[in-house]
């Protein structure tokens, strides 16, 4: 039990730091990547605590991530985020029960952060699709293609 607890506080650190634009990011405040996550120090020249703890394995690994994430073109946050977290269903259904409760977390994270409404506001257009959604997340539906998970703009953008 201990071992899904911990993957669960995990898996909630990584979405919220997807969630997390490039340039609210503590390694954005400390001068360490760009508004674009693009690293401007590499974490050997780094010297305190708090510019090595602003960027970890975890946050290089994320911001990697989300770059990749970017240039693919999942349609705004909210839909890399409904990607992000249905790969993770679809690699361990035993997260498929928690999936409010991680849902739920980020979203109060969103409102704590006063990004809620900015990414809401970001994802544009309801989209009006005839197939059926793998899963939602976030209110993002998500489909497969080509065994590759993909939010619904981008889904759209296929037809």
């Amino acid at each position: 039990m201990a071992n899904r607890a911990v993957d669960l506080v995990i898996t909630y650190r990584v979405i919220k730091l997807l969630v997390t634009p490039f340039n609210k990011q503590e390694a954005f405040k400390q001068g360490i990547i760009d508004k674009d996550g693009n690293v401007l120090r590499k974490y050997r020249t780094l010297k305190t605590t708090a510019e090595k703890k602003s960027y970890t394995i975890l946050h290089r690994f994320i911001f990697n991530l989300k770059r990749i994430l970017s240039k693919v073109g999942l349609g705004g946050r909210l839909g890399t985020f409904a990607v992000a977290l249905a790969t993770l269903l679809r690699e361990d259904k035993r997260y498929e029960e928690h999936k409010s409760l991680i849902e739920s977390a980020v979203i109060s994270y969103l409102k704590d952060t006063k990004q809620y409404d900015d990414l809401l506001n970001e994802q544009g257009e309801v989209l009006s699709i005839n197939e059926e959604p793998i899963t939602s997340c976030f209110g993002v539906d998500v489909y497969e293609v080509d065994n590759k998970l993909i939010s619904e703009n981008e889904y759209a953008k296929t037809l």
